[in-house]
């Protein structure tokens, strides 16, 4: 017989989170008012390039690959570097992020869970919640062990000073380009990065294709072809819901990968091993065949 569930994903209270909702309000603030002051063509180019590059680097392969889900190998150095672009993302502390994400995980395989964890609400009002409110659960489950993450020197100190990491990128910026450039580089960037990963993930689980559909599960993830490059592959939720610890998102002809290309590409350099992909875990509890991605798993999407 399998094991009882232990702890309960769907009781519990939404509250209002003052530090998490006056963080991304003051960015969006600094963003509207002083970028709207301040607005060039070099500060819109800088907006742009920074905030693809902190997604790349940061949100998909830095958080979400790495840190997350484990799926490849790098050197330490490497590593650190781009869980600090992940804290550029401006969502939390990199211990904090993996918690939040490892509930959320957990509860969305469960055969149910609270409406906040699977982004159950209409539009504005999973917008309110998720940006500015946080749930406490009556009975939180356990998570996967953290210890050999939680221990970690590095990602500790992040975890103390991740707001002020955002924040000190606002020097360098400053000197290359003055007020437009930490309004655009730091405020805009923020704002926009924080928002979007909440949009990605309303539409990830409400909208879109799902050629994999899981079994007893509380929520389906599904693919956004359209979002693929601005996301950096982040936007075939379905195809992650279906193999959480492949670093390959983009698992069939013409899903655009962006995140996977840089790795298969630091891979030819020595710099990343061990690339985990979809065929190298357990198949799905249930798929369409006619949808299951194909035996060339290697090849670029």
């Amino acid at each position: 017989m399998p094991e009882p569930l232990r702890g309960d994903v769907l009781t519990g209270r939404v509250r209002y989170a003052p530090v998490k909702s006056l963080w991304l309000a003051s960015m969006a603030l600094g963003a509207v008012v002083g970028g709207s002051l301040t607005f060039n063509a070099a500060a819109l180019a800088l907006f742009v390039g920074l905030t693809l590059l902190t997604l790349l680097l940061g949100h998909t392969l830095g958080s979400h690959r790495k840190l997350i889900h484990d799926s490849f190998a790098c050197p330490r150095w490497l590593e650190i570097a781009l869980v600090w672009w992940g804290v550029q993302v401006g969502l939390a502390g990199p211990l904090g992020l993996k918690r939040q994400h490892d509930l959320r995980d957990l509860a969305q395989r469960r055969p149910h869970c609270h409406l906040y964890l699977r982004h159950g609400q209409p539009f504005w009002k999973d917008a309110w919640w998720q940006l500015h409110c946080e749930l406490t659960l009556d009975d939180p489950p356990p998570l996967p062990d953290p210890r050999h993450v939680e221990r970690d020197a590095v990602l500790r100190w992040l975890e103390r000073t991740w707001m002020l990491q955002v924040l000190l990128t606002a020097g360098p910026l400053w000197a290359l380009g003055g007020w437009g450039f930490v309004w655009w580089g730091v405020c805009a960037r923020v704002a926009a990065c924080v928002t979007g990963h909440w949009l990605i993930g309303y539409f990830a689980h409400n909208h879109g294709h799902q050629p994999v559909l899981l079994q007893s599960v509380a929520v389906q993830g599904r693919n956004l072809p359209w979002l693929s490059l601005l996301t950096m592959g982040e936007s075939w939720h379905n195809n992650h819901h279906a193999h959480p610890g492949s670093a390959r998102l983009g698992t069939r002809p013409g899903e655009w990968d962006p995140g996977w290309w840089l790795l298969r590409g630091l891979a030819s350099c020595g710099l990343v091993w061990h690339l985990q992909r979809p065929d190298m875990h357990p198949e799905p509890a249930a798929a369409s065949p006619e949808e299951t991605p194909g035996d060339d798993m290697a090849s670029f999407a």
